[in-house]
């Protein structure tokens, strides 16, 4: 269900802060037309720590309202309460999700035996599929392959979206892990090298920008063409390393704003990139010719 090309979805704000629900069913719609193969609201990229608990269940529900029945929706619910995301996580099995990405917990940095338990826990309390998040540089934690080889075994734990940027260490994992545990790159510019070692996609933030052809590279890598996907690797590297120009998702929604998909509206305590940082970002996008791309009408 969640092999290939998934998009960490960006969150869209009206400009008095508020959700912006229009901009949100645009953003959904255009992924699933590009061919996207599945969607992931309310991740970290979504801002989740930002959103009220109304507004990540609302974003998610709109999500699966344009989604259903043509793409799968993997909704977040990760932190550091394993009690509140094990609440979270069952509220969203309610409105329908397909899967749970749950991220590490934060700041509190649990050993390799708290992470085992807490995520035990949450998969004992729901039915869905879960696909870890490992993302040590965010979060202060790493999940060692050896933990991963131990939450393969339970039986709604299928994968790991694993944003460690350490090869060796995907390696180790794939190396352990059952065939069908799904291991997928949470670094679009790590997403071949991962692919070649036999991972199984990506959980992409360029998609957003550009579903079709982050699609296309995965889909490419995946059936052995990787003339091909290396073609548009390359073809687009400027786009997937200008993405973290500044912190995780403010350079992707200043993008995503200049192809008119969004406001450039951030919560605090993200704020607009500066304007060295936009003007190189708005540099990319002329580059690769995605500011005359056509754009999504859309009212607030």
């Amino acid at each position: 269900m969640f092999i290939g090309t998934g998009t960490a979805l960006v969150t869209p704000f009206r400009t008095d802060g508020s959700l912006d629900e229009s901009a949100l069913r645009s953003l959904v719609k255009r992924q699933i037309d590009r061919g996207i193969n599945f969607l992931v609201p309310c991740g970290t990229t979504g801002e989740s720590p930002t959103l009220t608990h109304a507004e990540h269940l609302r974003v998610v529900e709109l999500t699966l309202e344009i989604a259903k029945g043509k793409v799968p929706v993997l909704a977040g619910a990760g932190g550091y309460n394993t009690a509140e995301v094990i609440s979270l996580a069952n509220e969203l099995q309610k409105l329908g999700a397909d899967g749970i990405l749950s991220v590490t917990p934060y700041y509190n940095k649990p050993t390799q035996e708290g992470l085992l338990q807490h995520f035990k826990a949450i998969a004992s309390a729901v039915n869905l599929p879960i696909i870890l998040y490992s993302v040590q540089g965010r979060t202060g934690v790493n999940i060692e392959p050896s933990t991963v080889l131990r939450l393969s075994q339970i039986p709604n734990i299928v994968g790991i979206k694993e944003a460690s940027g350490n090869i060796s260490q995907m390696g180790a994992i794939l190396n352990l892990v059952p065939k069908e545990f799904l291991v997928l790159s949470g670094d679009d510019s790590l997403t071949l090298p991962l692919i070649s070692l036999g991972g199984r996609g990506l959980i992409s933030v360029a998609s957003n920008e550009i579903p079709a052809e982050m699609t296309r590279l995965v889909q490419s890598a995946l059936s052995g063409d990787f003339a091909e996907a290396r073609r548009l690797h390359f073809q687009y590297l400027s786009l997937m390393d200008i993405n973290f120009v500044e912190s995780n998702p403010i350079p992707v929604k200043a993008a995503l704003a200049e192809m008119g998909l969004l406001q450039p509206v951030w919560r605090l305590p993200l704020v607009s990139p500066k304007s060295e940082s936009l003007a190189r970002i708005r540099a990319v996008l002329e580059s690769l010719n995605l500011t005359e791309r056509v754009h999504v009408a859309r009212s607030n």
